[in-house]
C-alpha cells in the first residue's frame, strides 16, 4: 500500500502540471520585444558605422562620394587622414588627444577614489549629520553640471587655475553618482557581520577596508572609474570655458575649433576629413576601456543575480 502510494504520487504531480500547462495554451514568442530590440540595437549601431566609414572618406567624397553616406567609396583614405591628423597645424590633433587622456585618467581615478571613500564611510559608519549631507549629495546629483560651470570658473579664477590643467582636473574630481552608487552597493554586498569579526581578530578600520571591503567592492569601482573616464573623456563646455590656449584643449573642444573653421571657411579651411577621423580616433580608447574591463561588470552582474 505504502509503495502503491509513493508510486502513485509523482505521477499525479506530473499529470497537475500538465493540466496547468494545457490550461495556460501554449506561449507565444514575445515578436515584438525582439522587434523593439533590434530597432534599438540599429538606433545606436549606424551612426557608428557611419563615423567609421566616413573616416576612410576623402574631404571631397564625404560630400560626392560614389558610395552614399553609409558604404566606402572606391578610394579609402584612411592612411592620408590619419597622416593628416598628425600633419595638420602641427600635429595639434595628438596633443588635444594626450590632453584628453591627462585629464580623463587623472580626473577618472581621483573621481572613484573620493567616491569609494566617501560612499564607504555613508555606508559603513554613523555619525552626526550623516543624513543631511547624504541629503545635499543626492540633491546635487539633480543639479546639471553645465549649470555649475559658470560659477566654478568664478571660483577658480580668483585661485589663478583657468586656463591650467588643474581648471579641469579638480572640478572633475566630485562625482555625485559614484558616491551614490558606492554607498549603495557597499550595504548590499559588504555585511556588518563581517567587519565586526575582523575588529574582534584585532583588525584596523584601514585594513578592513582594503583587505576585506574593498575586494567585495571591486565591480561597483571598475563601475564608477568607467563613468567617470568616460564623462571627463566626453567633457567639453568646461575645458571651453577654462581654458585659451590651444596646445592645453582636449580633443572634444580642439575637434569643434576644426568644425567652426570649417563652417566659415576661414582661410580655406574646409577639413571635414580629418574631423571625423578625428572623431573617430577619440573614441577608440573608450571602447578598449570597455572591452578591458568587461569581465569585472559580468562579475558584478554574476554577483548580483545570487544575492
Amino acid at each position: 500500500m505504502v509503495a502503491t502510494l509513493t508510486t502513485d504520487q509523482p505521477t499525479r504531480t506530473r499529470r497537475r502540471h500538465e493540466n496547468a500547462s494545457a490550461g495556460r495554451g501554449p506561449r507565444r514568442p514575445r515578436v515584438w520585444s525582439h522587434v523593439f530590440l533590434v530597432i534599438l540595437a540599429i538606433y545606436f549601431l549606424v551612426p557608428l558605422w557611419w563615423l567609421l566609414v566616413a573616416s576612410t572618406k576623402s574631404n571631397s567624397g564625404l560630400f560626392t562620394g560614389s558610395g552614399g553616406p553609409l558604404w566606402f567609396d572606391d578610394e579609402l583614405s584612411l592612411l592620408d587622414n590619419l597622416a593628416g591628423l598628425g600633419t595638420h597645424q602641427g600635429g595639434i590633433y595628438w596633443d588635444w588627444f594626450a590632453n584628453s587622456f591627462i585629464y580623463a585618467l587623472s580626473g577618472g581615478v581621483g573621481a572613484t577614489v573620493l567616491a569609494v571613500l566617501a560612499g564607504y564611510g555613508f555606508a559603513k559608519y554613523r555619525f552626526r549629520g550623516r543624513g543631511f549631507a547624504f541629503s545635499l549629495l543626492l540633491g546635487s546629483v539633480m543639479v546639471p553640471l553645465t549649470a555649475l560651470v559658470i560659477p566654478t570658473f568664478v571660483l577658480l579664477s580668483q585661485l589663478g587655475l583657468v586656463n591650467t590643467r588643474w581648471g579641469v582636473i579638480l572640478p572633475s574630481l566630485l562625482s555625485p553618482i559614484g558616491v551614490y552608487l558606492i554607498r549603495v552597493y557597499t550595504q548590499d554586498v559588504v555585511p556588518d557581520e563581517l567587519l565586526d569579526a575582523g575588529r574582534v581578530d584585532g583588525a584596523g578600520e584601514l585594513r578592513l577596508f582594503f583587505q576585506i571591503a574593498l575586494p567585495l567592492l571591486r565591480p561597483a569601482v571598475v563601475t564608477v572609474l568607467l563613468l567617470s573616464v568616460v564623462a571627463t573623456w566626453n567633457n567639453f563646455f568646461l575645458p571651453l570655458a577654462m581654458l585659451q590656449s590651444p596646445e592645453l584643449l582636449p580633443v572634444t573642444v580642439g575637434i569643434n575649433n576644426w568644425q567652426a573653421l570649417s563652417n566659415a571657411g576661414a582661410g580655406g579651411e574646409q577639413v571635414w576629413n580629418l574631423i571625423v577621423t578625428g572623431a573617430a580616433v577619440s573614441i577608440l580608447p573608450l571602447i578598449l576601456s570597455f572591452l578591458t574591463l568587461q569581465r569585472y561588470w559580468q562579475g558584478g552582474l554574476s554577483l548580483g543575480s545570487i544575492k
